[in-house]
C-alpha cells in the first residue's frame, strides 16, 4: 500500500470516527500534496510525499515556538496535535549512530567522486555532500542537525 492510499484510508476512518481534528489535519497534508503535484505536474511517489510532510512538520513545530513565545499555548497545543498526527506518515527516525553512518558514508562516496589528484574535502564541499546526504535522510533525520555533523567533520579535514 502507498503512503497516498494509507492517508486516504486514514481520512476515510477518522471521517467515520468523527475525529475532526484528526481529519483536518489529514485533509491539510492531501491539499499540500495535490498542490504538489499540481505545481510539479507530476505524481509523486512516498519519497514526494514524505518531503511535503517534512515541510508541514517544520513549519508546525516553528509556528509552536512562535506560539508559546507569545504564550498562546492553545493554538501551540493545536500544533502539537498536528505534529502527532503528520509524524505517523513518517517512516521510522533514524538514531544518531546511524545518521553518524550516512554522513561518513557520504563523505566518502564524496571524497572518492572529487578525484584523485584533487586532494581532500574542504568546507567548500558542503553543498554537494549535503545535496548527497539529503535524499538518504529525507524524513528519517533532522537534517539540520546532520548538517552540523557534516560541516564538524569538514572543518576537522573529513
Amino acid at each position: 500500500m502507498t503512503l497516498k492510499q494509507q492517508i486516504q484510508d486514514d481520512m476515510k476512518a477518522a471521517m467515520r470516527a468523527k475525529d475532526s481534528a484528526r481529519l483536518g489535519t489529514i485533509r491539510l497534508l492531501i491539499a499540500a500534496y495535490r498542490q504538489r503535484e499540481i505545481d510539479d505536474q507530476s505524481e509523486l511517489d512516498d519519497s514526494g510525499v514524505t518531503a511535503v510532510i517534512d515541510r508541514m512538520l517544520k513549519q508546525r513545530r516553528d509556528s509552536i515556538a512562535q506560539y508559546e513565545a507569545a504564550g498562546r499555548d492553545d493554538l501551540a497545543q493545536q500544533e502539537r496535535s498536528e505534529v502527532t498526527v503528520l509524524s505517523a506518515y513518517l517512516p521510522q527516525p533514524f538514531s544518531e549512530s546511524e545518521v553518524l553512518a550516512e554522513v561518513e558514508a557520504v563523505l566518502a562516496e564524496a571524497f572518492t567522486s572529487k578525484g584523485e589528484g584533487a586532494g581532500a574535502l574542504s568546507a567548500g564541499d558542503m553543498g554537494r555532500v549535503m545535496a548527497l546526504l539529503k535524499p538518504r535522510l529525507a524524513g528519517r533525520a533532522d537534517i539540520s542537525k546532520a548538517s552540523a555533523l557534516v560541516k564538524a567533520r569538514l572543518a576537522a579535514g573529513a
